[in-house]
């Protein structure tokens, strides 16, 4: 009976996984331009979003030389298509998830706005 318990929970703790999730929400650049939504003079016309993701063993992985992030907004800005027009982004948030599961882990980063266009 005791070694049917101690082998009832090295399984539960072996097959057992546990993730965390983070998210941040608001002006993620550091440049100092301004956008003022205060008045009417602007329409949302799009919302895009982007992810990027790693997996881990025994803490090895992710050799990518980008970031996480950096490969996230990438990806959003990409379907902004923000180039030749007076849009910009707002709303920026950014969600991280990492998922553990005994020796290995994955990290996945997701981040998405909705883009504005002026009118005036």
């Amino acid at each position: 009976m005791k070694k049917l318990l101690i082998s009832l929970g090295v399984s539960v703790f072996l097959f057992s996984s546990c993730a965390t999730h983070s998210a941040y929400t608001g002006n993620l650049n550091t440049h100092q331009t301004n956008v003022e939504l205060s008045s009417n003079n602007f329409t949302v016309v799009n919302e895009v979003s982007g992810s990027a993701k790693a997996t881990y063993v025994f803490g090895i992985g992710g050799l990518s030389k980008k970031s996480l992030v950096q490969v996230a907004r990438q990806e959003m800005l990409a379907k902004a298509d923000l180039i030749g027009g007076s849009k910009a982004l707002v709303n920026e948030t950014l969600d991280t998830k990492t998922s553990f599961f005994i020796l290995f882990w994955k990290k996945q980063v997701n981040t998405s706005a909705h883009v504005v266009e002026f009118t005036n």
